[in-house]
């Protein structure tokens, strides 16, 4: 057993997510602290070309799997496909983003490798030479923390809870031969939804709305103030009540039965709360809520509170945010 620390690379067409830049960071850090290499794992039909993206976060080992029938993100596929990498590295610690891809592929590899996992992690440290983390329970009312019995420990990250980081470095390349087999099926095409924002467990600032904003029309304001912060600049987010209504899609639903998000700003407008929501997005960096209740429970774990009403309180927030950014 190595003490290396291995890194799953997600991509989507040939463009690798920042979750993973996020994950690799923490790896070279873990990996200098156990001894070892941070070692990057990249799957896919033409994934070569993405090598030197990867060295420049740190990794000195780089695996690349490729085939035709891995253009396309295959669970039981991609699934073999790492395990193959994970059985010639020997690794420590497996890492993955907590995003769909990873916190499906995660316990399909660990239950192949026959050891454990720790899903939706916030923090990954070295201890007493032990892997130790910790993780949100009972809906983010509290923590655990988990210690590795075993290795490799396969650990998913919740996106934006450790800073990306670059350090260049020479990386050796390593080509795993596809499976042949284990494919029960194949992807051949995905369908994204067309949107001009960032996505939004990646995104350093969310703006969302909730029941206060009384109607569909009311988002306006939540559209308005998230494109006040510049392109990209915002993610739009809901509340599972917003969404249940129709307001708005399932996609950008926060909470414990929607996304789970850590951004750096977490703006909650009209929204009261629940415990629900609360699981969703309570590991926020800075959280601002505007309600007309002052008793709301979103006031107890807002960082800055404004009692008043929305639809006279945001205006102004995005008259001041326009002149920060000096448009």
């Amino acid at each position: 057993m190595s003490k290396d620390v291995v890194v799953f690379i997600e991509q989507r067409e040939g463009s690798i997510k920042k979750t993973s830049f996020e994950a690799l960071s923490l790896a070279r850090e873990l990996a200098t602290e156990l001894g070892g290499q941070p070692t990057a794992v990249l799957i896919g039909a033409q994934v070569e070309g993405l090598c030197s993206q990867v060295s420049a976060y740190g990794a000195t080992k780089i695996y690349t799997v490729e085939a035709p029938a891995l253009a396309q993100y295959s669970g039981d596929g991609y699934a073999a496909a790492l395990m193959s990498c994970v059985a010639r590295s020997e690794p420590r610690v497996v890492l993955l983003a907590h995003t769909a891809m990873g916190k499906d592929l995660a316990p399909r590899v660990a239950a192949l490798a026959k050891t454990g996992l720790v899903s939706d992690a916030t923090s990954v440290r070295v201890a007493d030479g032990t892997i130790e983390c910790s993780k949100p329970v009972y809906a983010g009312k509290a923590y655990r923390t988990l210690r590795a019995k075993k290795a490799p420990l396969f650990i998913s990250l919740r996106p934006n809870t450790h800073a990306k980081s670059e350090a260049a470095a020479s990386a050796e390349r390593i080509q795993v031969d596809a499976p042949e087999a284990g494919f029960l099926s194949i992807v051949d095409e995905i369908l994204p939804l067309s949107s001009e924002r960032v996505p939004l467990q990646e995104a350093a600032v969310i703006v969302s709305g909730g029941r206060g904003l009384k109607d569909a029309d009311g988002f306006k304001l939540v559209e308005d103030l998230a494109a006040a912060f510049g392109p990209g600049g915002a993610a739009v987010g809901a509340s599972r009540a917003v969404v249940d209504a129709g307001w708005r899609p399932h996609s950008e639903q926060v909470g414990q039965t929607g996304k789970v998000v850590s951004p750096t700003l977490y703006i909650a407008l009209g929204i009261s709360g629940a415990i629900q929501h609360l699981a969703g997005m309570s590991t926020a960096k800075f959280i601002v809520a505007v309600n007309k209740d002052k008793e709301a429970p979103i006031f107890k774990i807002a960082n800055y509170g404004i009692v008043g009403d929305l639809f006279a309180v945001v205006p102004k927030m995005i008259e001041a945010i326009k002149a920060v950014k000096g448009k």
